[in-house]
């Protein structure tokens, strides 16, 4: 799947995009929690595939309280459900276009009560129902399911708009 998207794939992992997030809440002064990171790492992926480009290519899990990158997860898990806030402003470099639709991505959802985030996420029939509730013993959600979101949610708002 990588070919499909090498040219319109920001070059970060999950958890430098991670930080990035986390630098920008702090510096924005709304810190966001590790679930809310998760949210809005899957929030992000999904707006990137709607827009058939990638923000990362670090897998996502059906964990009980949403979908999480492991890696950004463990990364941050030291801080519990209270906001993280970090010792250093990380530094991380993206594309000014894609810096531009990260930002306001993340503007749009940052200060977004955390249980509408996780909506955001569980949508019904949706990337995260679907493998939480399978019954294989995997966890990983597919790309291309979270891409049917996208697609989806793409479909959601033009009906609002009408």
């Amino acid at each position: 799947m990588r070919n499909n998207f090498n040219d319109k794939w920001l070059g970060l992992s999950a958890v430098d995009l991670s930080k990035y997030i986390v630098s920008k809440c702090y510096s924005d002064d709304c810190p966001v929690t590790n679930v809310e990171l998760q949210c809005l790492l899957y929030i992000i992926q999904r707006k990137f595939l709607a827009c058939y480009m990638i923000a990362f290519y670090d897998d996502f899990e059906a964990w009980a309280f949403g979908a999480v990158v492991p890696n950004s997860y463990y990364r941050f898990c030291g801080f519990g459900a209270m906001p993280i806030t970090p010792h250093i402003n990380y530094e991380i470099n993206i594309e000014e276009k894609h810096k531009k639709f990260l930002d306001l991505i993340i503007e749009t959802y940052k200060e977004n009560d955390p249980f509408k985030l996780i909506d955001e996420v569980k949508i019904p029939n949706g990337a995260w129902e679907t493998i939480y509730n399978s019954k294989n013993g995997k966890k990983i959600i597919p790309i291309e399911l979270i891409k049917k979101d996208a697609i989806m949610m793409c479909e959601v708002e033009a009906e609002g708009d009408c």
